[in-house]
């Protein structure tokens, strides 16, 4: 192949890549649009019940939301995906689903910020991340595709009410592998093959 056919061919890709891109930009402003309704509404308790079909955010605004993994942190679907994905990558669903369903319980709970991305980041400006993933100082771009999809579908069901809370309303959770001691403080409720999982026998968060 000569000079001039690969570049030709390359200028295809190029422009291929755009218009992809710009296919999918409607797709993802209306996605993070939904998030931040659902997000509002899951702060302020407004109903536990499932969005309804024209305010849930579907599979494919979904995964148009953040489509490298490297996007900035500041809304709420990216925010919730990527905290699934590093909290429980390479784990069975199960579990990145309790780690969403925590995210979302602590979201407008007394004690906690009521933003998901807030809520990621509480503690940061202390040191003290309660998603230690966010303070580790590693790159938080994601590395595996077909993982990352997934937190983004776990994300957007979160973000629409149609996740099982598996934790039965835990605000805190821990790897079986350490043994923190703020544990003893807290009421466990319940457990997975990775994850425990608490919440202040009160009902408070501390």
């Amino acid at each position: 192949m000569g000079l001039k056919a690969l570049a030709g061919c390359f200028a295809l890709m190029l422009l291929t890549g755009v218009a992809g891109a710009t296919d999918q930009a409607p797709i993802k402003a209306k996605a993070e649009e939904k998030a931040q309704v659902l997000e509002e509404k899951a702060a302020d308790q407004v109903s536990a019940a499932p969005a309804p079909r024209s305010e849930a955010i579907t599979p494919t605004e979904a995964q148009a939301v953040d489509p490298a993994g490297a996007a900035p942190l500041d809304d709420p679907l990216t925010c919730l995906a990527r905290s699934i994905y590093w909290e429980a990558k390479g784990k069975d669903t199960p579990e990145m689903e309790a780690v969403a369903s925590v995210v979302m319980n602590r979201l407008g709970h007394e004690g906690f910020p009521d933003t998901v991305c807030a809520v990621v980041k509480q503690g940061s400006e202390t040191k003290s991340c309660q998603f230690s993933w966010w303070c580790d100082g590693k790159p938080d771009q994601v590395k595996e595709d077909s993982e990352y999809a997934l937190a983004k579908e776990i994300a957007g069901k979160a973000l629409n009410r149609q996740l099982k809370d598996r934790t039965h309303g835990a605000l805190y959770f821990h790897d079986r592998n350490v043994h923190p001691s703020w544990a003893k403080e807290y009421r466990k409720t319940a457990e997975t093959g990775k994850f425990l999982f608490y919440k202040p026998a009160g009902g408070d968060a501390r």
